[in-house]
């Protein structure tokens, strides 16, 4: 029985482990929230929200290079809607792939 007791409580950790990493993470996405929530505006905020949506990747991207701009003083005041449809236009930019045929 011992050896039981033993999996249960080494499961029970796992999981205390798990719910605490979770929480953490919880907490620092919410202060990234608050953070950029000072430096946008509402419409600004919103599109983000709705980017958040769409593309976890991306949104993930737009925040880190925010919170960048801000501590780096790159940012004039608020983010504008436009300003942010800037910095995703520049993210998302791919090149248009050309298509040559060559005729012997």
């Amino acid at each position: 029985m011992p050896a039981e007791e033993q999996a249960e409580g080494s499961n029970d950790e796992k999981l205390r482990r798990a719910v605490a990493k979770r929480i953490r993470a919880m907490q620092i996405e919410q202060q990234k929230r608050e953070l950029i929530r000072k430096f946008m505006d509402s419409g600004a905020y919103e599109r983000l929200m709705n980017v958040r949506l769409a593309n976890q990747e991306l949104y993930s991207q737009l925040v880190d290079l925010i919170i960048q701009m801000a501590r780096s003083g790159r940012t004039d005041g608020t983010i504008t809607e436009e300003q942010l449809k800037a910095i995703l236009a520049k993210l998302t930019y791919k090149p248009e792939s050309k298509i040559e045929f060559r005729r012997k």
